[in-house]
């Protein structure tokens, strides 16, 4: 988790951005505790890993930007979990298990925001510690430097499957059935509440949209044709598998799990509109065919996970809809996230 020999920060001629204090001893301070041994206690500009013998490596990486991805009055602690769970759920979407991580950190100079104190990192830490020890996974390294900007964190996630048995976005078959995993809504209603504009009785909402819940350990090889996180909302991503499969999907609007705190909020089809489209889920959006729904609800059931069939792939146009019970269109102002 080194620079090597280049400069962590490029000075300007009119203002100088005050570097991390003592990079490698910040390292040694809040990340050598989470190194596993592939990190060569990170003082090395790179790990050694080598994948367990007759497996296929999976690699994810996401980025996370204060004020878009999470608040900036969020807890230390929930911002690195949901770093970590946010790269856990894309190889939990492969059918994949995860191995280990390597982090870049981008961070404000303490002189332009002092709240990024040697307190705040030891929370941020503490929360990647707490979950490395839920998920069995370690820190092989990364990279860390200032910037003029908001606090910005990248995460790479390994993994590793067994041959040929990754699960993919464009295997979805005409007449399989659009199946979910969990509720959905509950990350776009927590953001909303921690945005003062609901209420949330009992923490739930605001807690599924800092610390989401990766499905991992679920053996669908076998069971899905297909599958993706749901990462940008529940409809476009389910576009995602169905223009990838070259067919269409219809949404039963209905059908669509909402947890008990979503429901009390009420709001009718304004609500269920944010909850289709919103994103922050991380949940599973699976294809399955009929003769194989048993074996999905068999498996889900055997790790605790609820699972609920949603709609149908079929020909015609290729995308998602969305469709009431009574078989008109779900009105939708948009169909999620868009990163562009």
């Amino acid at each position: 988790m080194t620079d090597g020999a280049e400069p962590s920060v490029i000075p300007d001629a009119e203002e100088d951005i005050a570097p991390l204090p003592d990079e490698f001893a910040f390292i040694r301070q809040h990340f050598l505790a989470l190194a596993g041994p592939e990190a060569l206690g990170l003082t090395d500009d790179a790990a050694i890993f080598t994948p367990e013998p007759g497996r296929d490596l999976v690699i994810a990486a996401d980025a996370m930007v204060e004020g878009v991805h999470f608040l900036s009055d969020d807890p230390p602690d929930t911002i690195g979990r949901k770093l970590l769970r946010a790269n856990l759920s894309d190889i939990a979407a492969m059918g994949a298990r995860p191995s280990g991580w390597l982090l870049t950190l981008a961070c404000p100079g303490r002189a332009a925001e002092p709240r990024f104190d040697e307190a705040w990192f030891q929370a941020f830490a503490g929360g990647l510690a707490e979950d490395q020890r839920l998920f069995g996974v370690s820190l092989l390294g990364g990279d860390t430097t200032s910037t003029r900007g908001p606090l910005v964190l990248s995460l790479t996630i390994l993994g590793d499957v067994a041959p040929g048995q990754a699960l993919r976005r464009n295997g979805a078959r005409d007449g399989d059935g659009l199946w979910v995993t969990g509720t959905i809504g509950d990350g776009a209603l927590g953001l909303r509440v921690l945005l003062g504009e609901l209420p949330d009785r009992d923490g739930w909402l605001a807690g599924r949209y800092r610390v989401p819940c990766p499905r991992l350990g679920l053996e669908l090889a076998g069971i899905a044709h297909a599958a993706m996180d749901v990462s940008d909302g529940l409809v476009q991503d389910a576009g995602h598998l169905a223009r990838e499969s070259g067919l269409g999907v219809v949404i039963e609007a209905d059908a669509v799990p909402l947890s008990a705190a979503a429901r009390a909020v009420g709001g009718g089809e304004a609500l269920l509109s944010v909850c289709l489209t919103g994103g922050d889920d991380y949940e599973l959006l699976l294809a399955v065919p009929d003769d194989r729904a048993a074996a999905l609800q068999a498996c889900c059931a055997a790790r605790d996970v609820p699972v609920t069939r949603i709609g149908r792939f079929g020909p015609g146009r290729v995308g998602a809809r969305v469709r009431r019970s009574d078989g008109t269109a779900f009105p939708l102002a948009r169909q999620g996230w868009s990163h562009l």
